[in-house]
């Protein structure tokens, strides 16, 4: 699947709604689709239910907002990071942002930033609701960090695998494949198909994203697009040369 890739980023995270582990596969992920020209943690550090954050803010150079309390069972840094976000926006130093929180209170922030034209990718749990994740271009659960991270330490001193390992140890899952994303992936290769019927793989992933944003084939146990539709037993692949050297365009067809 294509990524967003070369923008200029504002991170904006949520110590109140995400938790602190994880930090440096978090930044890892985010250099996929980008360089993080902002990056800032917004809480109440008097509290001592975000001292886990402190350690991690000067490894991965995060600026700390301070934004008291002023009333009790309220998050008082969702109104901080949204001036920010928009202070930000109009600087027009951006492409894009990230909003690392599990609080659907982002939903309208995100929607507006996407109107501006900024590409949004929000980073946040499982428990995060549905309507900010549709209002992003991309959601990314944290669950599948975690689990990514999992299999690296899996291997003796941190090994890297031989490239002649065909079968190396697979992300534990998050999602099971069932019938909903056999057809949403279906309708999107019918949607792609030429006149053969063939979709390329690479439009198939960028539509895929953009009816269900929280997809991602690491949600399923696969770390490529590819084998996840290779697994579900439905579908014909044929991968075209290009003449170029280990350059093949893939497409899919519905059996």
């Amino acid at each position: 699947m294509d990524a967003i890739k070369d923008l200029r980023l504002a991170v904006l995270i949520d110590a109140d709604n995400v938790p602190y582990t994880n930090v440096k596969e978090m930044f890892e992920e985010i250099a996929k689709y980008g360089t993080p020209t902002f990056k800032r943690i917004y809480a109440d550090w008097t509290k001592p239910t975000v001292s886990g954050w402190k350690k991690v803010l000067l490894e991965n150079a995060i600026t700390p907002i301070q934004q008291y309390s002023y009333s009790t069972g309220k998050n008082s840094s969702d109104s901080a990071m949204i001036i920010d976000a928009m202070d930000i926006l109009y600087t027009g130093k951006v492409d894009g942002f990230c909003i690392v929180s599990s609080d659907s209170d982002f939903t309208r922030l995100a929607t507006r930033l996407r109107e501006a034209g900024m590409k949004v990718i929000g980073i946040g749990q499982q428990k995060t609701l549905r309507p900010f994740i549709t209002a992003c271009d991309k959601f990314i659960y944290i669950e599948i960090l975690k689990a990514s991270k999992i299999v690296v330490d899996e291997r003796p001193n941190n090994v890297k695998p031989s490239k002649n390992v065909s079968n190396p140890t697979p992300i534990q899952p998050i999602n099971k494949i069932d019938q909903e994303l056999t057809k949403l992936v279906s309708d999107t290769v019918s949607d792609l198909a030429d006149e053969n019927g063939w979709a390329f793989l690479g439009e198939l992933g960028n539509l895929i994203l953009k009816k269900k944003p929280d997809f991602d084939s690491r949600n399923y146990g696969f770390e490529k697009l590819l084998p996840l539709i290779k697994s579900l037993n439905k579908f014909e692949i044929d991968e075209r040369e290009t003449g170029k050297k280990n350059i093949k365009h893939v497409y899919v067809k519905i059996k």
